[in-house]
C-alpha cells in the first residue's frame, strides 16, 4: 500500500525520528514491501521474527536475505544501518566513560559483547586514577585457564603503562554466573598482577541484560542495578594509589 510505505517518512519529517516506532524506522530503510505485504507489515514481521533490535544486529546478512521480500540490497542497507547505531553507542561509551568507577560502567563500555556467539576476552587498561587508557580483545573462542596466559592479558597493559586492568568476557548463553574455569582464571590473573605490579581490579562477565563482578562477588540485572547501587553501594572501585 502506498500510504503504508509513505507514512513513516512523512511522520519523521513532521514529528522527528524519536516519534517513530522501531518497525516504522525499519520500514524507511526497507523502502518497499513485497507482493504479499506492504513495507510496514514486512518490517513488523522482521521484528517479530528476531524479537529485538539487538538480535537484529547480531543476525547474519544471509539470514536477512533469506526472508521473502528482503533481497540483497535491502539486507545490506539494514545491516549497515544497524551497525552504524552500534558504533555510535560504542563511540559514546568510550568517550563519556573515561573513568571506570564500578562494574556497571564496565558493562556499558563492553555491552557489544552480548552480541557475540562465542566467548571473547577483553582487557581494559586503566591509570592509577581509574581513567581509561584503552582496551583490547585478546582471545576469541572457548575460554580456558590453560590457554589464557597472563602474558597475553598484561601485554597491552604494560605497553600502555597501566596501573590496573579489568578483564571482561562474555557468556553467549546469557547467564553470567562464573564457572569453575572462570574462578581459576581470575585467581591466576590476580596473582600474576601482583608480581607484575599491575592490579587486577575486577573480572566482569557479560550476560544478556546481566553481568557478574568478581570484585562485588555477585550478579546484577541491568534493569535493577540503579536500585541496588542506591541501596547497597556495591563494588565501587578504588584508585590504585
Amino acid at each position: 500500500m502506498k500510504a503504508g510505505s509513505d507514512m513513516p517518512r512523512e511522520k519523521l519529517i513532521e514529528m522527528g525520528s524519536k516519534a517513530l516506532t522501531n518497525s516504522e524506522l525499519i520500514a524507511i530503510l526497507l523502502r518497499t514491501g513485497s507482493s504479499e505485504m506492504d513495507v510496514l507489515e514486512l518490517s513488523q514481521k522482521l521484528l517479530k521474527k528476531y524479537g529485538s533490535l539487538t538480535k537484529l544486529l547480531a543476525a547474519d546478512l544471509s539470514e536477512f536475505s533469506s526472508i521473502k521480500g528482503i533481497g540483497p540490497a535491502k539486507a545490506v542497507t539494514l545491516k549497515a544501518a544497524l551497525e552504524i547505531g552500534n558504533r555510535v553507542f560504542k563511540e559514546i561509551a568510550s568517550t563519556t566513560r573515561k573513568s571506570l568507577r564500578d562494574p556497571e560502567s564496565v558493562y556499558y563500555l563492553c555491552h557489544d559483547m552480548t552480541l557475540l556467539e562465542e566467548e571473547a576476552v577483553r582487557v581494559i587498561s586503566l591509570d592509577s586514577k581509574l581513567n581509561l587508557s584503552g582496551y583490547d580483545t585478546i582471545s576469541l573462542g572457548t575460554i580456558d585457564s590453560s590457554l589464557l596466559h597472563p602474558r597475553e592479558v598484561f601485554k597491552q597493559a604494560i605497553k600502555k603503562a597501566a596501573a590496573a586492568v579489568i578483564v571482561v568476557h562474555n557468556h553467549p548463553s546469557g547467564d553470567p554466573t562464573p564457572s569453575i574455569e572462570d574462578i581459576k582464571i581470575t585467581e591466576k590473573l590476580s596473582e600474576a598482577g601482583k608480581i607484575i605490579g599491575i592490579k587486577l581490579l575486577d573480572h566482569v562477565i557479560i550476560g544478556k541484560g546481566k553481568y557478574y563482578s568478581f570484585s562485588a562477588s555477585k550478579s546484577f540485572d541491568v534493569l535493577e542495578v540503579q536500585h541496588v547501587v542506591a541501596r547497597e553501594g556495591y563494588g565501587t572501585y578504588k584508585a590504585t594509589r
